[in-house]
This record gives structure tokens, C-alpha cells and sequence, in this order.
């Protein structure tokens, strides 16, 4: 068993600066007809006896969007979001996203990938393989929601070695007010605390991952639409940034002893 919180990742500093188009932008509320402001994020958030309603989104979104985002969570579960604007248009995006079958496209921390059982629909089972250096082997996960016309894809953690008990993830997509080639890329997720491990910490981790994963999937939607633009008769997806320039070439890694 893979001990958590001797693995936490903290980044004190950036090695180098991430191009404008991957930082995070605010959609423009001026302009947004029909958005809803969620509440901040709760990774913070005190015991409670009884399940609590949170949407750990500190943006707006669109209302259709809003409600994906909003996650039960026990007494010792944390909830959090990262978001991620990219430069390119929503269906190139989504490409790369609803890969349920290929996720080790754009999610470095994954070496393999093969779908167990099902079609690649809902309900369908795949099992990962994780990448040496991090608190766990093997995740099995269930696809559970695949919209390709509002570009929401969920799946839940139903088994493997690893600490991240009742893991479920929401990725949603939508396209920025203000600007039709902008994609916003909102994933929020909902797990069990580690035993040991404090709700905060299990966020920070979880929340780099995700934050790491995004990043990635910006660099490589970016390129694809303007491969897109030059009409690149021989376009194809292909990892950009690999894991390691994701771990340590871009952040300096330590070990935490909680």
C-alpha cells in the first residue's frame, strides 16, 4: 500500500512561465447572458455529520454547465475544481477529452490504457496503469456520463492500488462569451480523504494532477488547431509534453512527511 502523504507533491516555483494561452482567464461576466456564479472553493470546508451540495467552482459558467459541477460530499470527502481556458475550438477540444479509451493521450501521469469491458459507451470499464514516483500501480474506472453534444464526459474509481478511494470526476467543456476559437475546460472531482491525511492536502494533491493534466491538454489542442488552420494534410494527435517535462522540468518536486 502506497502511503499518501509521504508522496504529497508541494511546487514552490515555477522553472519557467507557462505561454499567456494556458493561463487561467475569466470568462467575461459583462457579456454572459446566461451564466451562473458558483461558490468559492471548499477545499477548506469544515466535519459535518450529513452529506453537503458543493460546487467548488470559483468562475462562471453557463447554467447548463453549472449543475455537473455540483458534488455530494461526506464528512470526510473533499471536492475541488481546476479550470483551464484553451485557444482553440470547443470540438477540437472535445476530440482529445472523450477519448475514454486513450485518456494517457493528454494525462501523462498514465503510461497505459485498455478498455475491460464495454464499448466504449457508458457504463464501459478501462483499466490505467499509473507511472512510477507517484502513491500508486492501477485505477479502474467506469465511464460513467458521455455527452457529445453539451461535452461532458464523467467516470468514477470502481477499484485498483492506489489511496484515492470514491474518486469521481466531471470534465465539462464550453465555449468562452467572448470569443468562439476559446475553450473552457472546467473538471471537478469529489474523493475520500486518505486516513492520515488532512482535506486540504489531499486537494493539493489531486488539484496538481488535474492542473497538470489540463495544462497538457491545452498545449496539445493548441497545436492541433493550428495545424487545423494551416490544413496539415497529415494531422495527428501526438503528446506534446511528456510526463517528465510535466514533473520536474516545469516545477521543483518535494516530498512531505505529514
Amino acid at each position: 500500500m502506497y502511503d499518501l502523504h509521504s508522496h504529497l507533491f508541494l511546487f514552490k516555483k515555477r522553472r519557467e512561465r507557462m505561454p499567456s494561452s494556458l493561463q487561467l482567464h475569466r470568462i467575461n461576466t459583462s457579456t454572459a447572458t446566461s451564466t451562473a456564479t458558483l461558490a468559492g472553493n471548499y477545499r477548506k470546508q469544515q466535519s459535518q455529520s450529513q452529506p453537503t451540495w458543493i460546487t467548488p467552482v470559483s468562475v462562471s459558467v453557463p447554467d447548463y454547465v453549472m449543475h455537473y459541477h455540483t458534488h455530494v460530499v461526506g464528512p470526510n470527502q473533499c471536492c475541488s475544481a481546476v479550470v483551464q481556458a484553451v485557444s482553440a475550438p470547443t470540438d477540437i477540444v472535445w476530440s482529445l477529452v472523450r477519448r475514454f479509451d486513450n485518456p494517457q493521450a493528454y494525462k501523462h501521469f498514465l503510461k497505459s490504457c485498455h478498455v475491460i469491458d464495454g464499448d466504449g459507451n457508458v457504463g464501459s470499464l478501462r483499466e490505467v496503469r499509473v507511472v512510477s514516483g507517484l502513491p500508486a500501480a492501477s485505477s479502474t474506472e467506469r465511464l460513467e456520463i458521455l455527452d457529445d453534444e453539451k461535452h461532458v464526459l464523467s467516470f468514477s474509481v470502481v477499484g485498483g492500488d492506489h489511496r484515492l478511494n470514491n474518486y469521481r470526476s466531471v470534465t465539462t467543456l464550453h465555449t468562452a462569451d467572448d470569443d468562439e476559437n476559446m475553450t473552457m475546460v472546467v473538471e471537478s472531482y469529489e474523493v475520500d480523504v486518505p486516513q492520515g491525511n488532512t482535506k486540504e492536502e489531499t486537494c493539493i494533491f489531486v488539484d496538481t494532477i488535474v492542473r497538470c493534466n489540463l495544462q497538457s491538454l491545452a498545449q496539445i489542442a493548441e497545436n492541433l488547431a493550428k495545424r487545423k488552420n494551416h490544413e496539415d494534410p497529415e494531422l495527428k494527435i501526438h503528446r506534446l509534453v511528456d510526463f517528465e517535462d510535466c514533473k520536474v522540468g516545469s516545477w521543483n518536486c518535494y516530498n512531505v512527511v505529514v
